[in-house]
């Protein structure tokens, strides 16, 4: 076998474990320059400006520290933010900055990014007018962190979680897994959650909780900008006390041909009105379907154990590595295994090739999950200590940060592949 041949078979390393990623609101359309005296602090800058939550963020690195930027403010208005390293001692570094005040704009905000780890540098810094005083060396989160709570508005909501599952390909039940952990967190964790149905024609949510109702998610996603707390309550079904659902209305007389900016304004909304919003992606690669599986919290691959599945995940795997290179690898979850007579890919095999070991591996239960569906009903309501709850359960856990034992195999089931999934920051 050639080298070639042999390193394209080769999956990534499994990453080592991490905790959630932090939720933080999008940064702003604003501008961003950066004066950086290192090559690496000028990288980590770079890196954080490609983050999913400074997209709509102008960033450009320059080197030369607070004597580049002082020049450069001469004679040029300055930007929205201004970041600056510096490595010089206490007196010199207040010089400086007294010399790029004079030249900054009135509502420039300021972050300076130095080497004295020292306390009362810091509290004179913010004294003297600096919005935020970071050490080096800097990672892409800190720089991120930063620059959000700088745009943060403190009057404004939180913002909640958004859970993003798509399935690897079609009919790997992808919607039922999204809803299941959803009624999971919002019955067992007490969490209000809003499941959004985006497979607007197919949709199953509504009758995965036995529910019709006359309007949903397609009333929002036509007219964005009239949704407000109000429309929002009148749209939305409740299912229970913490778990309301944001229908599709699964009809075909009428086509849905919205853009990305309004399927990205609808969330917005949705997410500060609860912690937790399951977005149920259909199994269509689209603009704003990639757009809205990339800009998620958190992500969840359903696949079966084939070699489509297998493909698949590991294309979005790569590409979810690629463009979030800040966030943590997508959580898988192998579904479906174990259907007599069906050649299929052993789950060791799987998690080897696409370099992630699986946070969930379902066994194929066609009754319960059949029966599940047809009465419209959870499948903890039909099996409250069954295998496949406690693996939803596990799931759900993992997703909210919650602390969870892996559930323990039965005799020589499949089953015990139930892991936090290995990530990667």
């Amino acid at each position: 076998m050639s080298i070639a041949r042999k390193q394209a078979m080769e999956a990534p390393p499994m990453p080592e474990e991490e905790a959630p990623s932090p939720v933080m609101k999008p940064v702003p359309r604003i501008t961003i320059h950066a004066f950086c005296e290192l090559p690496e602090t000028g990288s980590a800058i770079q890196r954080a400006g490609e983050d999913r939550r400074l997209a709509k963020a102008h960033l450009t690195v320059h080197m030369g520290g607070i004597k580049a930027a002082v020049e450069q403010y001469q004679q040029n208005g300055t930007p929205n933010l201004i970041l600056v390293e510096t490595k010089r001692g206490e007196a010199d570094l207040f010089s400086d900055l007294a010399a790029l005040a004079e030249v900054c704009d009135a509502g420039t905000k300021v972050v300076v990014v130095g080497h004295l780890n020292d306390v009362s540098v810091y509290r004179e810094m913010i004294r003297q007018g600096v919005n935020e005083y970071l050490v080096s060396p800097l990672q892409p989160m800190q720089i991120i962190e930063a620059v959000s709570r700088l745009y943060a508005d403190p009057d404004a909501p939180p913002i909640g979680r958004s859970i993003a599952f798509m399935g690897a390909k079609g009919g790997t039940g992808s919607s039922t897994i999204a809803h299941n952990v959803g009624w999971c967190i919002s019955t067992r964790m007490q969490e209000d959650v809003i499941i959004t149905d985006l497979d607007l024609p197919f949709g199953t949510a509504g009758l995965d909780f036995n529910q019709d109702p006359a309007q949903g998610i397609a009333d929002a996603l036509t007219t964005p900008e009239r949704l407000d707390d109000v429309l929002l309550d009148r749209l939305l079904v409740k299912c229970s006390d913490h778990l309301s659902l944001f229908a599709a209305p699964a009809v075909l007389d009428r086509d849905f041909d919205m853009d990305s900016e309004a399927y990205e304004s609808v969330l917005e909304i949705v997410r500060e009105t609860v912690p937790c919003v399951i977005v149920d992606l259909p199994h269509v690669w689209s603009s704003w379907t990639k757009k809205l599986l990339l800009a998620a919290d958190d992500i969840v691959i359903t696949a079966t154990p084939d070699l489509a599945s297998l493909r698949n995940t590991k294309n979005i795997i790569d590409l979810a590595r690629q463009m979030r290179a800040n966030d943590f690898t997508p959580h898988v979850v192998i579904n479906q295994v174990g259907v007599p007579k069906r050649p299929e890919i052993p789950v060791k095999d799987f998690a080897q090739a696409i370099g992630v070991e699986p946070t969930l591996v379902l066994p194929f239960n066609p009754a319960l999950f059949g029966t599940a569906a047809n009465n419209g009903q959870m499948v903890e309501e039909l099996d409250p200590k069954g295998k496949a709850t406690e693996g939803f359960r596990f799931l759900a856990k993992q997703l909210c940060g919650r602390q969870a034992q892996p559930v323990k195999p039965a005799g020589s089931s499949i089953f015990p592949f139930l892991k936090r999934l290995t990530r990667k920051g």
